[in-house]
């Protein structure tokens, strides 16, 4: 983990050093819909009930670069999903690194990878402590549009790595272990502000 973050580390450091010399730094929140299996059948279900797999980040963002640019941000995030009608809770912290591009106006894509730490973890009512791995690599793809200082954007999060939380079941009709998968599948809303 330290050999991946030590790299990350230096990437950001080469690209920002021959990064165009304009840069700024604000502040980034908004909403998370966390999806679980197909996102059409989850759509349908947050129709019915809008609250739930709905969550929140809040974060800071440098940006190095105009019409090509680097983008680290470094996000907390707490996102909810609804598991056989229980709640599933997670905290933790985003550090995506994303690479974007200017399209036409104040429109802009981008994509990078994104390194998550699980801070807690929670399944209805219960802390689940028996994570496979509180470190995750995924990637964030998206677009968004740029008005003065003002910033909205719409990304796509997708975990790369293989990771569950394990917790013991006692429902009264079934004992035994249960999983659940805690990587990133979701949707970001954010709106940000240069500061």
């Amino acid at each position: 983990m330290k050999k991946t973050l030590l790299t990350v580390a230096l990437a950001a450091a080469s690209a920002i050093s021959f990064a165009q010399t304009d840069s700024s730094f604000g502040v980034k929140a908004g909403l998370n819909y966390n999806a679980n299996g197909d996102y059409f059948e989850s759509a349908s279900t947050v129709a019915r009930n809008p609250d739930r797999n709905v969550g929140y980040h809040i974060g800071l963002f440098g940006q190095f670069g105009s019409s090509i640019y680097l983008r680290p941000e470094l996000v907390y995030t707490s996102i909810s999903s609804d598991y056989d009608n229980d709640d599933f809770k997670m905290q933790k912290l985003d550090l995506p690194i994303l690479l974007g591009a200017k399209i036409i106006g104040p429109l802009h894509v981008f994509a990078g990878p994104a390194f998550q730490y699980i801070l807690d973890t929670e399944y209805d009512g219960i802390t689940i402590s028996d994570i496979k791995n509180d470190f995750t690599v995924g990637l964030n793809i998206g677009a968004g549009i740029n008005l003065g200082k003002l910033g909205i954007d719409l990304r796509y999060e997708r975990g790369f790595s293989d990771n569950e939380a394990r917790f013991i079941n006692t429902n009264l009709t079934t004992v035994g272990e249960s999983r659940i998968d805690t990587r990133p599948d979701q949707l970001i809303l954010s709106f940000s502000l240069k500061l």
